[in-house]
């Protein structure tokens, strides 16, 4: 177990509350909307935020994870108000990302010190500029500046993700845009009655639980002492 103290310590059961709870939200993905449904997929990732907050892990971490959670009860339902609701969250989740990234990383000027980085951040500038064409043609105007503004949060959160040497950091920020991508794609731009949907919304899911579950093991794993001594992120 990656934490001391076994199975039933109480960090160890809480991940593998968590790692139950996204496998069962996999099997039951295609269900109608419902309470336990979306119980089910708001535990997930509420449960690494009860971990994180356990384990002593910076506060906006435990922040952005929760945050998250309450993202993923308003996904959980099918209407427009509940996707509105979802979009917010973690648009507040991304910020909260971006500014624990910054502090804890090696400042944005790694990006130019180190060219892999650079060039990573352009391939990200392009796969959001990419999503965002893609999408205003196909949504209606009232959603152009939402969608504007959570694509440059999260393109925000990736490029402040590379200037970590946290390699399940910066691993779960490349998956969280890939998850984001692939749920763009799957809500607006595939026709309805297209068999891409049903992969996709599984991969939807893997990409995303496996990006908080890098992040949250990022940080918990390899900043926690860190943090420990830092009154402000403690």
């Amino acid at each position: 177990m990656p934490f001391p103290g076994g199975i039933d310590a109480n960090a160890n059961a809480t991940l593998l509350f968590s790692l139950v709870a996204a496998v069962i939200y996999a099997f039951i993905i295609d269900m109608p909307p419902t309470l336990a449904r979306s119980a089910v997929k708001t535990l997930a990732v509420a449960m690494l935020a009860v971990l994180a907050s356990l384990q002593g892990g910076p506060w906006l971490l435990v922040a952005a994870l929760a945050l998250s959670a309450v993202g993923d009860a308003f996904l959980s339902r099918d209407d427009e108000k509940a996707f509105l609701g979802g979009l917010a969250s973690f648009l507040v989740a991304h910020g909260l990302y971006i500014a624990l990234f910054l502090r804890s990383g090696g400042g944005i000027g790694l990006l130019s010190a180190e060219p892999w980085r650079g060039s990573i951040a352009l391939a990200m500038a392009v796969f959001a500029l990419a999503m965002l064409f893609s999408l205003w043609r196909r949504v209606g105007p009232a959603l152009h500046l939402p969608i504007s503004v959570y694509i440059a949060a999260i393109l925000a959160m990736g490029i402040s993700a590379l200037t970590l040497s946290n390699v399940w950091v910066f691993g779960g920020a490349v998956l969280f845009m890939a998850s984001d991508g692939l749920l763009a794609s799957e809500k607006f731009l595939l026709t309805a009655i297209s068999p891409h949907r049903v992969w996709m919304r599984y991969a939807v899911w893997m990409l995303y639980y496996a990006a908080q579950l890098g992040i949250t093991m990022g940080f918990l794993l390899g900043y926690v002492c860190r943090y420990q001594g830092d009154a402000g992120l403690t």
